[in-house]
């Protein structure tokens, strides 16, 4: 086999040479389509997973809420009070448990009370409460005064004084059994440090129940 001997390169001026110029042909686009084809297909199969995977969750849930459910929430919304419920206050019927209480008159800055040998000096100043009870529920049930507690602006709160409590004349609330349908009316006796800032007084039927609380002036 005979080779073709080596062409020495072309001479330049000044005896340079350079390599001859070669020629490449450029190939079709058929890899570029190719490419294409699969960037296409694989994004083909990343929605479809994505698609499939959101559903493998709880199928229960529906993505587009029915008219019930809808008509539901909108009644719920309207439903619901454009405010808060009005605390009750002097004059107010406020209910708890088995008593319905009314407050009718409150005084402060008493120093003591009780006449005689029966009175009682504040340590602070005495707060008394008028209030009626009445017995709401279909069992008798027993008012104390020692489950009652006045709260000042700060949400502290204070026990009655029994002690000084039962030498009250007119009171006939201090452990009086209220047979349903009945009420009664007394007082409620607080010792307090003078210039007290009440707000209010908390109402129970029991020593265990939630109360009720009722604005004080």
């Amino acid at each position: 086999m005979h080779q073709n001997p080596q062409q020495p390169y072309p001479q330049q001026p000044h005896g340079q040479q350079y390599p001859p110029t070669v020629i490449v042909q450029k190939k079709g686009n058929g890899c570029l389509k190719a490419v294409l084809v699969g960037a296409a297909v694989l994004m083909s199969l990343i929605v479809v997973g994505v698609v499939l995977g959101g559903r493998g969750g709880d199928s229960r849930v529906s993505l587009t809420e029915s008219p019930e459910g809808t008509a539901q929430a909108a009644k719920t919304r309207t439903s619901r009070p454009s405010r808060e419920a009005r605390v009750p206050g002097l004059g107010d019927v406020a209910k708890d448990g088995r008593f319905a209480f009314k407050v009718t008159k409150v005084e402060k800055g008493l120093s003591q009370v009780g006449e005689g040998f029966t009175v009682h000096k504040a340590q602070g100043q005495y707060v008394l409460v008028h209030l009626t009870v009445k017995n709401i529920g279909d069992e008798a049930q027993t008012f104390t005064d020692y489950a009652q507690k006045l709260i000042d602006t700060k949400g502290r709160t204070f026990d009655a004084d029994t002690g000084a409590a039962v030498w009250l004349q007119g009171s006939n609330a201090f452990l009086e059994k209220i047979n349903p349908g009945n009420s009664v009316k007394g007082f409620l006796l607080f010792d307090v440090p003078k210039n007290l800032a009440i707000k209010a007084v908390e109402l129970h039927d029991s020593a265990w129940s939630g109360g009720v609380t009722v604005s004080l002036p």
